[in-house]
């Protein structure tokens, strides 16, 4: 039976006029039928999310911290449902589709173990005066969330605009709808009121930007390509409302001589094939130092031959999730040659009797590779990797900053003056050092030049959920 979805407004399901077919990945046949929301429905759910405002704002913090840490529990006691549909829509091996959906029962948890965070400070005027800030919710938040990873990114997004006493309307991507509406029925079962967490779906042109547009909407948060951030990001400036943007990545992953060989190659593996490569932090650009370089990369051609790629539930990587993009990758796979780039494995589409119709793709690393080439400066979300080797530290810096992007960087060396001195070179806003994509909900993540501005996750990301007021009494 074909799973339909629906809006989520003011605490109940709302059919729509229309619906669309949402592919399933793994076979590339009609999926999901989804809702195709209109500017009405936003408005809707903004005039809920208005509603609920007050009560849910004024509530004590503790309060709210015991409906979120609820919701947390309450993933995890459906984490088969969630994954089930996460696998479907994403095309993800189940062992990720779960790892994702426990990282979102942590936001829930950790945001709701934060909720009684300090709210202000206290400034001293001298004799006579009492002066202090607060930090107060802006109201209702617009989350716009991508494909990649559905509820994970709902849940990065949501948890900390509703600890901080916000109301949420919610987009996700119209390709992965389904876990961001079972959150919200979920949310709306451990006692989140009605209007308090609000989801329309449908396209980013007619429903996210219709959120963006909505006057009732004080603050928004946007994670997706540079195109749709910038179309977002006019708007955000003409009604001057704040705006949080985590865009895209073309990471560099720095392996020195005196890196642990084995734990870097496993290391470099990881960097780029979660997720199948659809990851805006990905280490897709692997740096390393000359003098390892041709032994380095026939330990990983190796490694990555032994990685299994298919719809079966103990596979590392999965499918593209969208066709659109499934054929954007194979483009490059023909960049790639044009540009003169060597395939040392992979480097062109086929088909694989276990992949079926499937929008899998075969695991791919170039080298002869220079940093001015399109495979090494684009965003190519697919997984495929482009190895350029170095000099030196200075030469290893100077490569991994003469990119667009700045999201995320790795590290691997045993010399701890070298780490230190490397991570804060690179222009990148989060380092990790021998493992990549290091930390978890507790670390803050936000992006240097053209990946964004503001940050998710952390204590971090409470500050961009509120504002701040400073009042002053003379005594």
């Amino acid at each position: 039976m074909t799973k339909t979805w629906n809006h989520f407004i003011d605490g109940k399901t709302v059919e729509a006029e229309t619906y669309f077919s949402a592919n399933t990945p793994c076979t590339g046949q009609a999926g999901a039928q989804v809702a195709s929301g209109t500017a009405a429905d936003v408005d809707a759910a903004v005039k809920a999310a208005e509603r609920a405002l007050p009560a849910w704002r004024d509530c004590r913090p503790i309060e709210r911290g015991r409906i979120l840490t609820a919701i947390a529990a309450a993933i995890r006691a459906r984490l088969d449902d969630f994954a089930a549909i996460e696998r479907a829509e994403g095309g993800k091996p189940l062992w990720q589709a779960k790892f994702e959906i426990e990282i979102a029962a942590q936001y829930f948890e950790f945001y709701g173990g934060l909720v009684n965070l300090y709210q202000g400070e206290t400034i001293g005027l001298g004799a006579g005066y009492h002066s202090y800030t607060r930090r107060e919710p802006f109201g209702v938040v617009g989350v716009i969330t991508p494909w990649n990873a559905p509820v994970n990114q709902a849940a990065r997004g949501i948890a900390p605009a509703l600890a901080a006493g916000n109301t949420v309307v919610s987009k996700p991507s119209e390709f992965t709808s389904g876990t961001t509406v079972l959150l919200a029925q979920v949310a709306a079962e451990c006692g989140l009121a009605p209007g308090v967490l609000n989801i329309v779906l449908g396209e980013g042109a007619t429903v996210g930007a219709a959120i963006t547009e909505h006057p009732g909407i004080r603050k928004m948060a946007f994670t997706g390509s540079i195109r749709a951030a910038r179309e977002i990001g006019k708007v955000a400036a003409h009604r001057i409302i704040p705006l949080t943007l985590e865009l895209g990545g073309k990471s560099p992953n720095i392996v020195f001589d005196d890196a642990d060989f084995e734990e870097a190659v496993g290391g470099a593996v990881k960097a780029f094939v979660v997720n199948a490569g659809q990851i805006c932090l990905a280490g897709t650009r692997l740096l390393v130092q000359k003098s390892i370089a041709d032994r380095f990369v026939n330990a990983l051609v190796e490694q990555l031959k032994k990685v299994e790629v298919g719809p079966g539930d103990n596979a590392l990587v999965g499918s593209i999730t969208t066709k659109a993009q499934y054929e954007r990758v194979q483009e490059f796979f023909d960049i790639a040659r044009d540009e003169g780039a060597k395939a040392v494995l992979g480097g062109a589409a086929e088909r694989r009797e276990e992949w079926g119709e499937g929008w899998f793709l075969p695991l791919t690393v170039y080298t002869d590779v220079t940093n001015d080439m399109r495979i090494a400066r684009e965003e190519i979300f697919g997984p495929v990797l482009t190895v350029i080797p170095f000099e030196d530290e200075a030469d290893a810096i100077r490569i991994a900053n003469d990119t667009d992007y700045g999201l995320a960087a790795g590290i691997w060396t045993q010399n701890l003056g070298r780490a230190h001195r490397v991570a804060a070179a690179v222009e990148a806003g989060q380092i990790y050092v021998n493992e990549y994509s290091a930390g978890g909900v507790e670390t803050p993540l936000g992006g240097f030049k053209q990946s964004g501005y503001g940050h998710e996750k952390g204590i971090e990301a409470l500050h961009h959920y509120t504002q701040l007021k400073c009042v002053t009494i003379k005594l």
